[in-house]
């Protein structure tokens, strides 16, 4: 059940707690016997076999699936409805030697996808010509004067890639001009927008689809596909498991398959699609082939991200803050196709080169967010109608485009409010916004859907364009909305389970590794251990950290005692007059420190609390 939201008279509470902590919602009693039936026939503690139940493993051989991923494991690639017909046509075109043309898109997802089914196709001797539009110009989805282009230079088949399952235009213009396509794409079709959150990961059960050849798609109403979360790379793969596995299974389940399985974890963890299911095995044999990387440019890339020890242990993270950015800096400063060239490339000395190039990119799209963002803090500092807005709406008069989504995402980390983040250039206005938690920012910039030029996205993510001239509208009708949709003013921390101290022990942290790569959707465990002391004056090193001593219990010989770590904490602690001898609540995550001299296990802080009196509720999950 969920903890209520605290309300705290304690000098703590002008910083903390930062979050309204909440717990499983499940029916504990059958939660528990089910989790411990899985602990049981696994052989694994009680709280990781909960933590697994949480994640919607019922047996030992779920448990087997997620725990150790194999190849085998991989989804039947004809589960997916259009398949068939996708891999006959293709195959048609191989053995005509008909030129395929591949529409990809400009991010991480879409050209990773390009880079796998162009892979996959040539293997096979198909000829493969690609396109991938440019963020600026062209804009997001296919264009109707590319394929008419692509037409005249006698391609005869279209294959998109993490897009088209909305192109109806492009759809017509491809029908119009005589070319067969078959769509790849993971995005809901269009009538799934008006399906309420709670059931926006499942398909729509009717909608207007574009009129192809073949549409893969596991949200498509009519798909049967047991994984509905793939990304864009992650539709266009199946399409490239089935090709190789007609043509030699064996070779291609030993050999092939799980080579591409590298390009798929970088687009996996890139697109932030749940790390459940098929996409758990994508990640998890992924991160292992990427400690042997034999691509050129991939290992190129590695080593400028300080990732290119060979045999070193990836982590999703690894990939989702030093890998992804570097490769979507293309997209989103300059040319994306080069994206493509890196993975492609047999030429080590132009791989260095666009490895090169991309890793610059990022930096200048870091400097470029750096600046904007001083500008933006500049703003909300000084302008008090602006900062006591609660959906923030900041324009800029040049700022680059293509860093607007990751502004608006750092204005709401800094603010905890939804943002709009708007670009304006030549009397038009782009824009990009991030909500949080309870705050449906779709249906906010549907209120004022007649502003816009075009708009799209769904309640975490939007886009949009509009002239300029109507963003003060834009601004004074959202806040209008806000006064009769508000967000909430404490977001929710989702906790997984109570941990007491005197049950960490070095194997629960090995065994909580296992559950590892940890993502969207398997976030990494949070624990709360209520009634801990104080047990010495907080440490601050390097004016922004801080460290405690938790020890359970308020006796003052109370054991254990861990050390826990606040990261950027050292400025809230100070404020909240926290010291020696308070009890204290605490949200945490598991670490093992491998320092030599002073490592073992220790805590992260994600929150902190004053105590609540009295005695835990009956609902909580006790471990």
């Amino acid at each position: 059940m969920a903890a209520a939201a605290r309300a705290l008279p304690s000098r703590i509470s002008a910083t903390l707690p930062l979050f309204r902590w909440t717990l499983p919602e499940a029916d504990p009693c059958t939660a528990q016997g089910a989790a411990q039936e899985l602990s049981r026939d696994t052989g694994l503690p009680a709280l990781v076999a909960q933590l697994l139940y949480a994640r919607g493993v019922r047996n030992a051989e779920e448990a087997r699936q997620f725990l150790s991923p194999r190849i085998e494991d991989l989804l039947d690639p004809y589960s997916m409805h259009g398949m068939a017909t996708a891999v006959s046509r293709i195959q048609s075109a191989i053995r005509d030697g008909e030129p395929i043309l591949v529409y990809g898109d400009y991010d991480a997802d879409g050209t990773t996808a390009i880079v796998l089914l162009k892979t996959a196709i040539e293997m096979l001797g198909g000829k493969v010509r690609f396109h991938v539009p440019h963020r600026i110009r062209d804009g997001y989805g296919m264009q109707a004067e590319i394929l008419g282009a692509a037409a005249a230079d006698g391609v005869r088949l279209v294959i998109s890639v993490d897009s088209g399952i909305r192109a109806f235009a492009a759809a017509e213009a491809a029908e119009v001009l005589g070319l067969d396509l078959i769509v790849t794409d993971h995005h809901l079709p269009e009538a799934a927008r008006d399906l309420p959150e709670a059931a926006a990961d499942v398909a729509a059960p009717g909608g207007r689809l574009p009129r192809a050849l073949a549409i893969l798609n596991p949200n498509q109403p009519a798909c049967g596909y047991a994984c509905k979360h793939l990304c864009g790379a992650g539709v266009a793969f199946k399409l490239a498991q089935a090709l190789l596995e007609a043509r030699d299974a064996g070779r291609a389940r030993s050999k092939i398959l799980p080579s591409f399985l590298k390009m798929l974890a970088i687009a996996t963890v890139a697109d932030a699609v749940p790390l459940l299911g098929e996409n758990r095995v994508f990640l998890s044999l992924g991160l292992e082939q990427l400690r042997r990387p034999v691509n050129p440019g991939l290992r190129r890339l590695l080593e400028l991200a300080r990732l290119g020890s060979q045999g070193r242990r990836l982590t999703a993270g690894d990939l989702a803050f030093r890998l992804a950015p570097r490769i979507n800096a293309a997209g989103r400063m300059d040319v994306a196709s080069d994206v493509v060239e890196l993975f492609t490339t047999r030429d080590p000395q132009r791989a260095r080169e666009l490895a090169e190039k991309l890793d610059r990119l990022n930096g200048e799209r870091r400097q470029a967010e750096a600046a904007v963002l001083e500008e933006i803090e500049r703003r909300l500092a000084e302008d008090a109608e602006l900062n006591g807005e609660r959906c923030l709406v900041i324009d800029g008069e040049g700022w680059h485009r293509g860093i607007l989504g990751i502004l608006a995402s750092r204005v709401v980390d800094a603010c905890g409010r939804p943002a709009l983040v708007i670009a304006r250039e030549d009397g038009e206005a782009h824009g990009s916004g991030r909500s949080v938690p309870g705050f449906h920012l779709l249906a906010a910039i549907e209120s004022c859907g007649d502003l816009f030029s075009r708009f799209g996205g769904h309640a975490h993510a939007v886009g949009f364009s509009l002239p300029s001239e109507r963003v003060p509208e834009l601004r004074r009708r959202l806040q209008s909305w806000t006064e009769s949709h508000p967000a909430p003013e404490i977001p929710a921390l989702r906790c997984d389970a109570v941990l007491p101290l005197d049950r960490i022990t070095s194997a629960l942290c090995t065994h909580l590794r296992s559950l590892e790569p940890f993502g969207m959707g398997n976030e990494e465990p949070i624990f709360v251990a209520r009634h801990l002391r104080v047990a010495a004056p907080p440490r601050f090193f390097k004016e922004r950290h801080v460290q405690l001593k938790l020890a359970q219990g308020g006796a003052s010989g109370a054991t254990p005692v861990f050390s826990a770590l606040g990261w950027n904490w050292a400025e809230r602690v100070r404020k909240a007059g926290l010291d020696a001898g308070a009890i204290v609540d605490v949200a945490f995550r598991l670490r093992e420190n491998e320092h030599p001299d002073f490592g073992g296990l220790e805590l992260e802080m994600v929150d902190l609390a004053p105590a609540q009196p009295g005695s835990l509720p009956s609902s909580e999950t006790l471990v």
